[in-house]
């Protein structure tokens, strides 16, 4: 299981979309997570490989830099994320707004998962990377739970 079965399922996808989640366990090298996270970046970094996100997601992992007021920290992040080659940020329109508020109203997701699956399904993506079970709610794409793999 692990490491191996995520990249039996990266295999067969060429667009992810990633949860906030999976950004947060590569930028803190969280032990129990790192090594999943270490092989989505890679397969990222694949040519024919795809990823999307919403800017929700920046805005989430700024916060507690800023909260702590580390300028610097934040200004890393956003650098290092905001150029990852093959990673797309998708900022919500009116269509992701509209599908975003109707998943929330269908599935009870919480206004920034809502947002998250609707960029996914927006972006055509065949998959959502993420930790949150919730999500396994959605229909249409695959859900990938990190504590599956573990």
């Amino acid at each position: 299981m692990g490491v191996g079965q995520l990249n039996r399922l990266l295999r067969v996808h060429s667009r992810i979309a990633l949860d906030t989640s999976v950004f947060i366990y590569q930028l803190q090298a969280n032990p129990k997570y790192v090594g999943l996270t270490d092989e989505i970046f890679v397969w990222l970094q694949r040519a024919k490989s795809q990823g999307v996100t919403s800017t929700i997601t920046l805005t989430e992992l700024l916060v507690q830099p800023y909260r702590a007021r580390n300028q610097q920290q934040a200004d890393e992040i956003y650098g290092l994320l905001s150029t990852f080659p093959n990673l797309a940020w998708i900022a919500p329109s009116l269509e992701i707004a509209d599908t975003a508020a109707r998943l929330r109203a269908e599935h009870g997701l919480r206004t920034p998962d809502a947002l998250q699956a609707a960029t996914a399904i927006s972006s055509s993506a065949t998959a959502l990377v993420t930790n949150d079970a919730t999500f396994r709610k959605l229909p249409g794409v695959q859900i990938i739970v990190l504590d599956d793999l573990l």
